[in-house]
């Protein structure tokens, strides 16, 4: 009998017209942004209707959209390849189209009652991992339906996940004077308090990574914060232009939350940070680019799948 693997990413806008909608989506979520149930629509609105001008003009800076369906379609594709006709393998969004309920509608058309749910972030927080299963728990309670779903909450250290990380980077290092900046998607301070373990495990992965590598000269900072409340630091713009100032002339970022592009990679590291480092007198400024369908990461994303690791998803 066939099994479902449903890969999940953030999402974002197709066109500039989804702008809107798409922050609309994200300021909406709870886990995210942890409001008053009455507040929470409203303000969501409010927030996107005065960010989505600015935002706009990023994706208009990046090709007029987010790559990351088409990218993720595109693991999905290669996962399928290996994985071979015993599964089926969708796609779906956490804040645009396709969403969490097209693609359990799908695995249902299709009479699949066994699910693997694979978020593509290999570091859990509650702001992404959790917010995708509790939306999938709410889908799957709104539609009635009867299925068997297993759960990947994590893959920070996933032995090929690593070596796929080192694969790609290594091609970069010329020698032991290039600094190693890994960049991370900041979260609030707040939800590492209350247990949130992504802080820990990014930073299990970019040791993990760095030790294979053999490579003394690296830090991790955290980018794309939003909103007055305090979040994890240093900043990768502070740590760019201390870097500068310290007289380091090649920079490597690495996007180490990240496996594929998007806004995040392709605006503020290439574009914002970009500019931060060459005021900041750094000479040669080089961007990693994401695992994507590197062999390795597809790889890992089939070792994880079949490995029965993966947990059972509770409908609490």
């Amino acid at each position: 009998m066939r099994k479902a693997v449903i890969l999940v990413n953030l999402g974002g806008p197709r066109n500039l017209e989804e702008v809107k909608s798409f922050l609309y989506n994200l300021f909406s979520d709870p886990d995210i942004f942890p409001l008053p149930s009455l507040l929470q629509k409203p303000l969501a609105l409010l927030i996107s209707r005065l960010r989505a001008p600015k935002s706009a003009e990023y994706y208009r800076k990046i090709g007029g959209k987010s790559p990351i369906l088409e990218e993720t379609l595109k693991q999905a594709e290669a996962l399928k390849k290996i994985l071979g006709e015993g599964y089926h393998v969708t796609v779906a969004m956490r804040y645009s189209k396709p969403f969490i309920k097209e693609a359990v509608e799908e695995i249902i058309s299709e009479g699949i009652r066994d699910v693997i749910f694979f978020p593509l972030y290999p570091q859990f927080s509650f702001s992404t991992t959790l917010s995708a299963i509790n939306e999938l728990r709410r889908t799957i309670k709104k539609l009635g339906v009867d299925i068997n779903v297993k759960v990947v909450k994590r893959f920070y250290n996933n032995p090929t996940f690593i070596s796929a990380w080192v694969d790609i980077i290594k091609k970069y290092i010329k020698d032991e004077n290039d600094f190693l900046l890994f960049s991370a998607h900041s979260i609030p301070k707040s939800m590492v308090e209350r247990g949130d373990t992504y802080q820990k495990e990014t930073e299990e992965t970019v040791r993990m990574i760095v030790e294979a590598l053999g490579h003394g000269r690296y830090m991790l900072s955290y980018q794309s914060k939003v909103g007055p409340a305090k979040w994890l630091e240093p900043s990768t713009e502070e740590i760019i232009v201390r870097l500068g100032r310290e007289g380091i002339k090649r920079l490597i970022v690495v996007p180490i939350s990240f496996v594929c592009e998007h806004s995040e990679t392709l605006y503020e590291l290439d574009i914002q940070d970009r500019k931060i480092a060459e005021e900041s007198g750094i000479k040669e400024y080089v961007r990693v680019e994401t695992p994507g369908t590197h062999p390795t990461f597809i790889k890992a994303l089939a070792e994880i799948v079949t490995s029965e690791k993966a947990e059972k998803l509770e409908m609490v």
